[in-house]
């Protein structure tokens, strides 16, 4: 799913491309991707578009008369830019070549290029609202804080804390830190060398000042990276794995701080990453599915991972 620096990077690359540019229309091919009835879709058509802004994991184009269109991209949701083609002709008019795809569950049309919104898989969970005024970004806002608009790790504890969770869900739940998910979560924790599962309300005041400059660092450090990826073009590999990052997505490849093997927890269609040496005091954290399996044979630190204890076999 994209997350903050992948949504910061989008948004900068639509302000050099749409701020100031007349929206013409907009075409829908999924009759499952809007999610509101009024105002109408068709009311968007020619306005021209005055202000982009972020909203935890969606991004909101604000157009004349106080409208809002707001992407959720989800898990597999990404957009792509097309440049019009000036297809002058002897009387000097400009017609836009504009070609869609299967794959497109929106075509945005604009007076110099076209956004395409697609989504890979079946599970078509992306969405767009379009919403008035301010009070209609506030129905969509799920209140999460902006790390960056905290000025010290006091008022970060105080939301980390407001419940005794694991650090893995708290830094995740879009009601306490926007913008923060699975894949970035997996970096931060790393970079602050905690356990994803450790306690909230267990963290010592040391380790909140680290967690706190983590995520900070973290989050940073992958805006700038992703910016100078994508250059003067508009960003189209965004994805969730990455061989640059420390941890999420590389199960049984070696920490690159110590060396150890990179360890998983699945569970439904998403997985936390760790390093067990650097995270969790060499600890082995049971992987759901693979740990019901094995039973007693499931190894408890990573010194144990490549020699399972054998289980005791009694005769009939």
């Amino acid at each position: 799913m994209p997350e903050y620096p992948d949504i910061v990077v989008y948004i900068e690359a639509l302000e050099k491309r749409i701020r100031g540019r007349r929206l013409e229309h907009v075409r829908l091919n999924s009759p499952f991707l809007l999610r509101t009835a009024s105002p109408p879709i068709s009311d968007v058509d020619g306005r021209q578009v005055v202000e982009l802004r972020r909203l935890g994991k969606r991004i909101c184009i604000g157009l004349e008369g106080d409208l809002w269109l707001v992407i959720h991209l989800m898990i597999a949701g990404r957009l792509h830019w097309k440049e019009a083609v000036d297809q002058s002709s002897r009387t000097g008019l400009k017609a836009v070549s504009i070609k869609s795809s299967k794959r497109d569950l929106a075509v945005f049309e604009f007076e110099n290029g076209t956004l395409s919104l697609t989504e890979a898989g079946t599970q078509k969970r992306a969405s767009l609202h379009l919403v008035t005024g301010e009070a209609g970004l506030r129905d969509l806002d799920p209140g999460g804080l902006e790390v960056f608009e905290l000025t010290n790790h006091e008022a970060f504890a105080t939301a980390l804390q407001s419940a005794n969770h694991t650090l893995k869900r708290a830094l995740t739940n879009p009601r306490l830190f926007s913008g923060i998910g699975n894949a970035y979560s997996d970096e931060i924790l790393f970079e602050a060398q905690l356990s994803p599962i450790k306690l909230t309300q267990k963290l010592t005041g040391e380790e909140l000042k680290r967690l706190y400059s983590a995520t900070r660092s973290t989050l940073t450090q992958w805006v700038d990276r992703l910016r100078e990826e994508s250059g003067a073009g508009f960003p189209e590999g965004v994805t969730a794995f990455r061989k640059e990052m420390a941890v999420h997505g590389r199960y049984k490849q070696p920490c690159p701080r110590c060396g150890a093997k990179i360890q998983r927890i699945r569970y439904a269609s998403n997985e936390t990453n760790y390093c067990p040496t650097c995270q969790t005091g060499g600890k082995l954290l049971a992987d759901r599915a693979l740990s019901r399996i094995l039973r007693d044979d499931w190894p408890k630190t990573a010194e144990e991972l490549g020699c399972p204890r054998r289980r005791e076999v009694h005769s009939l």
